[in-house]
């Protein structure tokens, strides 16, 4: 009898064939489908010749060619083409069978999709699959949640095939219930939108007020790869500095500064707003894209504002040094940030979530990973329940130790007019939450005097709620109150 398949995969675009290749190459045969069959052959007789994966033109075929429970995994574009095809799955499917979307869905139709499978008796897993091609195909950073009772059919292939670091540990878990593992992997990728943003206004500066060249750039960058700044993203730009075109000059140069997005930085903002959390370094870094984007008014508003740019006067090794606290400093407000963003959709939805895994998940294999997310990991290791990042010790000592240079950074690149919108909304956060008492007071009391909206007060238990006749000729009515 012919051998039937661990797992099944729909969609042979890149991402799909690397992960099937990675499966593969890992002891497990692997059905395969694609909407347009041709690619099922193209796919069997090139990369995977020779090798054990199970071709099939039809969904019939793929499901009548895996164990159970069967499991299937789509690889295609997010939105209406993942309901397609889970309405022509399903009804081929038996109770316990496992039906998994490793695509960028945006997770309120993960919520939907578990919930309606659950219904048959199907397992929905929705698993955020983070590394690009390469990743995809040498180990990617994987983020499952769903259906609890999948899980254990789906942990071997998906723990094998994820990345590791360097104790072995996969950089794949159990995220939790229904759409989790899409809303962690949503908040992965608006946590990428802050590092990328953070990183460019390092450039900008170093290039614009240190007037350094790209070599210099790049060995200022590969330097901090041996720091505490060690990440995917800051390798990469060190090589991307480096790098010559045609002519010997710098490729970057030629570049236009236009940025482009897929969505999930706006996401991940309008999420924040919802459950009313403050993910403002994130939400600058989609806002930058997007000033980005307004190429030709950027340059014709060049022409009508004159350049206010000075030499820099200071120690210029000394301000390395302050544009590398900045940068740290401000990735950990960019965490703590997407952190809390996490636990409070956890709360809304009631997910029940490990957090150090999730950092453990983002160590390897994904675009943001760095030798940071491992503090974030013992941080939750030692308190479970910690409710915001910068309570922790390591956390809390670090932000204070750079925070001069964090300052001096700001306010140089205020000075020069260098644009550092993450940078500095990262130090507002920071002051602001170390702030005992904020101008919210003033504010409640316009929304009183113009709405009637009512305040609380100090003197008085928290949920008593007032209203002022403040000029006199008002009622003594006020409006019903509502909390983010």
């Amino acid at each position: 009898m012919t051998q039937k398949a661990d797992i099944g995969l729909i969609g042979l675009a890149v991402m799909g064939e690397n992960l099937v290749l990675n499966m593969e190459s890992h002891g497990f045969t692997v059905a395969v489908h694609n909407r347009s069959t041709d690619k099922v052959d193209a796919f069997v007789q090139g990369r995977g010749a020779g090798k054990k994966i199970i071709p099939c033109h039809t969904i019939e075929d793929l499901v009548s060619n895996l164990e159970t429970p069967r499991k299937i995994m789509l690889m295609v574009k997010a939105g209406p083409v993942v309901d397609i095809f889970i309405d022509k799955i399903s009804p081929l499917l038996d109770k316990g069978d496992i039906i998994i979307d490793g695509g960028n869905s945006h997770f309120p139709d993960s919520n939907r999709r578990y919930d309606s499978l659950k219904e048959k008796g199907i397992h929905f897993v929705g698993s955020g699959v983070s590394g690009g091609e390469e990743g995809a195909l040498k180990g990617p950073s994987m983020m499952p949640g769903g259906a609890p009772e999948a899980w254990p059919a789906i942990k071997p292939i998906f723990q094998a095939i994820a990345a590791k670091v360097d104790n072995g540990e996969a950089c794949c878990d159990w995220i939790g219930e229904g759409g989790s593992g899409h809303f962690v992997k949503m908040v992965h990728n608006g946590i990428e939108y802050g590092d990328m943003q953070l990183i460019c206004e390092a450039y900008h500066i170093m290039k614009d007020v240190l007037k350094m060249s790209h070599d210099e750039m790049s060995a200022v960058f590969k330097d901090w790869e041996n720091d505490k700044l060690s990440s995917y993203l800051n390798e990469i730009t060190g090589d991307i500095l480096a790098y010559k075109a045609e002519d010997g000059e710098p490729l970057l140069d030629k570049i236009l500064d236009t940025a482009g997005q897929k969505g999930t930085g706006k996401w991940t903002g309008i999420a924040s707003l919802e459950l009313g959390i403050p993910l403002t370094l994130i939400g600058e870094a989609v806002y930058s894209r997007c000033l980005s984007a307004q190429k030709d008014k950027r340059v014709k508003a060049s022409s009508n504002f004159s350049s206010t740019l000075s030499p820099f006067e200071g120690n210029k090794e000394e301000f390395l040094t302050n544009l590398r606290d900045a940068l740290y400093a401000s990735k950990i407000i960019s965490y703590t940030q997407g952190y809390e963003l996490i636990q409070a959709a956890a709360k809304e939805f009631g997910w029940k979530l490990n957090y150090g895994a999730i950092a453990l998940m983002w160590r390897g294999g994904c675009i943001i990973r760095s030798a940071f997310l491992g503090k974030i990991k013992e941080a939750f290791d030692v308190e479970p329940n910690l409710e915001n990042l910068l309570m922790a010790p390591y956390f809390n000592e670090k932000v204070q130790e750079c925070s001069k240079g964090w300052r001096n950074v700001i306010s140089t690149a205020v000075n020069q007019g260098i644009p550092v919108p993450a940078i500095s909304t990262a130090l507002n956060y920071f002051d602001g939450f170390r702030s005992a008492r904020l101008p919210a007071n003033l504010l409640q009391a316009q929304r009183d005097y113009f709405g009637a909206h009512t305040y609380e007060r100090l003197d008085k238990p928290r949920g008593e709620f007032f209203h002022t006749n403040w000029t006199g000729r008002g009622g003594n009515t006020a409006s019903s109150t509502y909390n983010l």
